[in-house]
Formats: structure tokens, sequence, C-alpha cells
């Protein structure tokens, strides 16, 4: 209840003057007149911190009515009838028939995405982008690679380099001889050759648009798949014309066809068959090269080594001793090396070495080095890392030829 005005306690004593009761007063009213300031203050504190919990209300209410709503589907509008739009679901390929808005059904043609719901009735029509696992084989920044790191294979880098440099630097030479550029390069040898060592130096020499993949990336487990991702790839390359597609280890999808009836290597062959379409198919590739390794030359199918898919089949061989001697000099150049160290007689040491071998004799040369402590390497250590390297291999052997 509020107080009367004769229950407040006067700020001064009955007796008191006039003067001194309205000196009382006044210093009374400025007393309230500051706590009233004072008030008013924490008030505005207190509503400042209500509308910021309502704030974080309003947004957890809606941030869980979304986490209670059903989730949509990706889905690819097939065709454009009368009675409605045809769909098909990813993952699952279930194809159904539903009705749409007009509004919707102007900015809707065949391939669009769309988002459906629980009963695949069209929500929204969403952007018509690559898969992202296509664009994030896009190299954004070119390797550390060049040529003058691979040694060993200069005719192979000279044959790579007016394959898939040439038309991308100097088109206008092809079309004043009346000729179409190289479509592709096929790089094949024994591991450790090079291969992917020769498309990381292409990637750094030229401004196209790289992209990198393993042939094991388009297997794929639900049907389309690996076919909708070749899809994509290319897609992508062409939206950034010029382009290098490099795949590495094709053997994964371009082996030999077989009469086997398993839903894994249908699916196999039908990814092979969207990249021979996207290869040299109806229509046109654009100016997009193509680079692919293999280790298993002898699995490809002969329809993906016909001219207009590799116009060049480059074999990659082991190096012979001038290349083993450029390679030892190549891992080397960065290493503090004694002057005893004979590269020639290194070369004749590692007898069927790939550059691989080399590489890792030269750092296991450099951890004998470490081992003893010193900063110099010496001809010992490589003749000891070649030794410890080639144990290593026979051991490894054994017990592979022990489990086969």
């Amino acid at each position: 209840m509020t107080d009367m005005v004769d229950d407040v306690d006067l700020p001064y004593d009955e007796d008191a003057s006039k003067q001194e009761k309205i000196e009382s007063l006044q210093e009374r009213l400025e007393v309230l007149e500051s706590q009233n300031e004072e008030m008013r203050d924490k008030l505005l504190d207190a509503n400042a911190e209500n509308n910021k919990y309502q704030q974080k209300l309003e947004r957890l209410t809606h941030e869980n009515k979304k986490l209670k709503q059903s989730p949509l589907f990706v889905a690819t509008v097939q065709e454009l009838t009368d009675d409605g739009v045809i769909i098909k679901q990813h993952g699952n390929n279930q194809e159904a028939l539903t009705e749409v808005t007009e509004e919707m059904r102007e900015d809707l043609e065949p391939d669009s995405r769309v988002a459906v719901n629980n009963s695949l009735s069209v929500v929204k029509s969403l952007d018509d982008e690559t898969d992202v696992r296509a664009r994030v084989m896009q190299v954004d920044e070119s390797p550390d690679v060049t040529y003058q790191d691979i040694g060993g294979i200069s005719a192979q880098i000279d044959e790579v380099r007016e394959t898939v440099e040439m038309p991308l630097k100097n088109p206008g030479m092809f079309d004043d001889v009346g000729i179409d550029p190289p479509s592709g390069v096929l790089l094949h040898g024994p591991p450790g050759t090079g291969k992917t060592m020769l498309a990381k130096a292409v990637a750094n020499q030229t401004d196209a648009t790289f992209i990198k993949m393993a042939g094991s990336e388009l297997v794929h487990k639900f049907i389309g798949e690996g076919a909708k991702l070749v899809r994509d790839l290319f897609e992508l390359a062409r939206q950034h014309q010029p382009a290098v597609i490099f795949i590495d280890e094709i053997d994964a999808i371009a082996a030999k066809r077989t009469d086997s009836k398993t839903s894994g290597d249908a699916e196999v062959q039908r990814t092979m068959m969207q990249l021979l379409s996207e290869m040299d198919g109806f229509e046109d590739r654009g100016d997009i090269r193509i680079i692919a390794a293999t280790n298993r030359f002898d699995m490809l199918d002969r329809a993906i080594l016909r001219p207009g898919r590799f116009d060049r089949l480059i074999e990659v061989p082991k190096p012979d001793a001038a290349g083993r001697e450029q390679i030892f000099k190549i891992h080397t150049r960065s290493m503090n090396i004694a002057d005893d160290v004979d590269y020639a007689e290194l070369a004749e040491m590692a007898v069927d070495a790939s550059g691989a071998d080399v590489k890792a004799i030269c750092t296991e040369a450099g951890m004998f080095a470490i081992r003893d402590d010193r900063t110099e390497v010496r001809m010992t250590d490589f003749q000891e890392a070649y030794d410890k390297i080639e144990a290593e291999e026979e051991e490894a052997e054994d017990v592979s030829r022990t489990f086969a």
C-alpha cells in the first residue's frame, strides 16, 4: 500500500525553524532525485538484458523448430510434362511425378537440382552447382615441382610438353597447320618413375586450371554416382577453360571389360562408359587436356587407348645409368655432400633403381650421417643406405611370396 503523507518520516524536527525545514526538504528532494535516476538506469539495463535474452529465446525457438522439421532431399528434374514434373531422387534413384506451381515451373528445366520433402513434392529450386567432390579436386595452388626436378626422362618430358603445354600456350600454331591439337596423354610404366611428378610439373608450368583425381575416387557404391562425378568433373573443367585433368591410377576404372555380373563391376564399367563419352563423345570437349597415369598398362581397356581419347601413349621406364646419375644430383642439391661422393659410381651401384628408389637412398644416407652426429654425407653413407634398402625390399618380396 502507498504510504500516506502523514506516514512519511519528516527529515526535520517539529520544533525546527521554517528555514531549516525548507533546507531539510530540499536535501531530501535531491537524495530522492538521485535515487530515482539510479533506479531509472537500472531499469534501462534490465530492459536491455531482457531484450538480449528475448532475442536468444527467439533464435533458440527458431532453431528448435528447424530441427523438428523433416529433412529435404536432393533430386534432379528429369522431364517437364503437362501433368507435372518427373524427378529422380539422388542416392536411391527413385523416380516420381509431382506437381509444382506455375511460378516454380518457369525456373525449372531438365537436369535442374531441386529439394523435395518426404512426399517428394518440390519445395525449392537449388543452384545448379557441380558436385562438391569435383570442386575440391581443383588445384588452387601450383605444386612446387618443375621439370628441373625430374631426371632421367627428358624425352618423355618433351613429349608431354608438346602434347599438353604447346596447345595451351600457342594454339595458333595448330590452326596455322590445320590440325587439331593432341587431346590427351597416357603415362605408363613401373612405379616410382616420375609419372605423377611429371603431371605436377605441368600444373606448375601452365596457367590452365588443373584438376587432379585418383581413379579409385570415381568408384562409388550407388548406381550412377561414379558417372555423375565424371560428368561434374568435366563440367567443372568446361567452366574454367583452358583446363588440364589429371587422372592417376586410371586402371581403377578403365580396366578391360569382362562378363562379370556383379553390381560392383557393372558400376565400374558404367563409370568408364561415362569417361569414354566425356573424353571423345558426341559433344565437343572444349579446350581441355587430359593426362592419365597407370602402372598396369596391360589391364586397360582398348577403347580408352584409341586415338581421340589418348593421342599419345608415353612409356616412362626406369632410368638408365645417366638418368640415375642425374636423379642423384637432383636429390642431393640441398644436402651437404662430402668430396668423396662419386655420382657416376652411385648410378652404377643402384642398378635397376627407379627415381623413387634413388630418393629413398639419398634420404637414408642422410639418416646415417645424423646417427653418427655428422653434418656431411659421405660415400659410405650412400653405400650403406643402398644395402639397407635392398635388404628391406628382398624381405618384403619374401613375405609376399609366403602369403601368395
